[in-house]
């Protein structure tokens, strides 16, 4: 019995050991910029999230269950993912990881990149995840003042205490993720959610009025092109001068948390927006005002320089509009990211729009299987049925991820959707050019599909040969010199596998004699071209 003892003993010391043997530290996920380009870093390559947002309520160890198969189907590698802090600090001080340290294990076991969404002052313009120890005391964590003298909805940017509490507990957060995080699991953190203010278009306090009437920082007139010197904040922005100086009193605020937070764990960090309309963006008031819309994404910039990225969060139906705001947000100081967007069938495609633009990521907002949505009488149709036009993408794009994110850093790679009434569009690589037409018969008449569901990426893999992959399209090469007419060399149809192309078969006659044709079945070819 005494040898049994020890045997059970040496046993549980070596699992002990084996629980706590120390894990290999990877790189610090980072931003990298190259030749105006953007890439996110992981494990020393570029990394494109195919991502995808849980519901506002699915963070919980409870909720998991109903998260996770979710994203198998989806074929994502990234999960976004709040962490509330009315959960995290319950008590002043007092910091509990229990949900923080569930969702990484999960993730792990299920080789799932994270990207964590802090719920802190901020959510959508208002601060209901504050700990409720913080609500019970609105004198000291006070919201914004309406022009009327009554507290609104939103918290105050102004509030000293509330700044010291987020910051205070945004730092634990980000010291708890680097110590229980050396896989770096976790790949960016999202401060706050849509921060600003829906109503009233600032702080009306007699403190925030006093601001208002002083000169505008240096800074913010040198980011928005305004001469220096202007008295106050309404001589220097006239009709716009409230939701500038709340843009700045908002992303002072989100800033300040985002550098402490930094200087403990240094992973990129972003703010999300909630959207004005970017083609009739409509009067001050019509849209949150605080965030960083694209008429102050200078201002953000100045004001929060820690912040990586400002992102936006993609709600607009119509084509241009998307397309519009992706033109707005790929600028040359701020990687283009789409943290949250409609999950439809309307939009997929955009996807690609944004990959054309070098996107680092793509996350369609509540794609888990925690909410019921309501079928229409008589539908037979799944719960599935809501994430089968992301799917449809990451089924593509996951097994060609790092390929995808590489050549798209390195500028080999282009990317474009089909637009209702544009049946044709051309992607210039130097000598060839790459046709891309939709819904196009053998006589090579290109119609367009009958709904706008065609998308395509092209890359280059050398001088004269491509890697192509879509749905819904046929792609040609022609000669950009006029005089020489194209032959395909050799057309391999394949699949990755481990993340390299594996050859399957030869494409040729009429397989090719029109062009390249892409259906509704995930496809990748590559392609060798020439003249003559």
């Amino acid at each position: 019995m005494r040898k049994t003892l020890s045997l059970a003993l040496l046993a549980a010391c070596g699992l002990g050991l084996a629980q706590t043997a120390p894990v290999k530290e990877r790189p610090i996920p980072r931003l990298e910029k190259k030749e105006g380009r953007y890439a996110l870093v992981v494990d020393g390559a570029p990394f494109l999230m195919l991502g995808a947002q849980a519901n506002n309520s699915s963070g919980w160890p409870a909720m998991l269950a109903k998260v996770w198969p979710a994203l198998e189907y989806l074929r994502a590698n990234t999960l976004e993912i709040p962490i509330y802090w009315e959960q995290f600090e319950p008590r002043p001080g007092q910091f509990d990881s229990t949900v923080l340290d569930a969702i990484l294990s999960q993730a792990r076991q299920r080789n799932i990149r994270l990207v964590l969404l802090w719920f802190g002052t901020y959510k959508n313009g208002s601060q209901h995840y504050m700990p409720e120890w913080m609500k019970l005391e609105p004198e000291r964590y006070f919201h914004v003042i309406d022009k009327n003298g009554r507290p609104a909805d939103s918290p105050s940017p102004f509030a000293t205490a509330s700044l010291e509490a987020d910051i205070h507990a945004f730092t634990a957060f980000m010291r708890r993720l680097k110590a229980a995080d050396p896989q770096r699991t976790v790949i960016m953190v999202q401060v706050e959610n849509e921060p600003g203010t829906w109503g009233p278009l600032r702080d009306y306090s007699p403190a925030a009025q006093k601001l208002f009437d002083a000169a505008v920082p240096a800074g913010v007139l040198k980011a928005m092109n305004k001469e220096p010197g202007s008295p106050n904040w309404q001589a220097a922005f006239g009709p716009e001068a409230e939701v500038c100086f709340h843009a700045w009193a908002v992303a002072t605020y989100v800033g300040k948390v985002a550098a402490a937070g930094k200087a403990v764990y240094p992973l990129p960090l972003y703010a999300n927006a909630a959207l004005r309309d970017p083609l009739k963006p409509g009067a001050p008031g019509s849209y949150e005002s605080g965030g960083p819309t694209d008429n102050v994404i200078p201002i953000w910039k100045a004001a929060a320089p820690a912040l990586d990225v400002v992102a936006p969060d993609i709600y607009l139906s119509e084509p241009a509009q998307y397309l519009k705001v992706l033109e707005l947000y790929h600028r040359d100081d701020n990687p283009l990211f789409i943290p949250e967007t409609s999950g439809g069938a309307n939009v997929a495609r955009f996807f690609f729009s944004a990959l054309g633009l070098q996107a680092i990521g793509f996350s369609p907002f509540g794609l888990d299987y925690t909410r019921a949505r309501p079928a229409q009488p008589g539908s037979t149709s799944s719960p599935d049925e809501f994430l089968e036009p992301t799917a449809r993408n990451y089924r593509l794009i996951a097994p060609m991820m790092r390929d995808v994110a590489r050549l798209n850093f390195d500028g080999k790679l282009q990317a474009v959707a089909e637009e209702k009434g544009k049946v044709a569009q051309t992607l210039a690589f130097g000598a060839w050019n790459a046709v891309v037409s939709y819904g196009a018969a053998r006589n090579n008449r290109a119609v367009g599909n009958p709904e706008p569901t065609g998308r395509v990426l092209v890359a280059q893999l050398k001088d004269n040969q491509f890697l192509i992959a879509g749905y819904s399209c046929r792609v040609d090469f022609s000669p950009a010199d006029p005089n020489k007419r194209r032959q395909f060399l050799r057309v391999e149809e394949g699949k990755y596998e481990n993340g390299a192309f594996k050859f399957l078969r030869i494409l040729n006659g009429d397989q090719t004699d029109w062009g390249l044709n892409f259906g509704s079945e995930p496809t990748a070819l590559r392609v060798s071209v020439a003249t003559y």
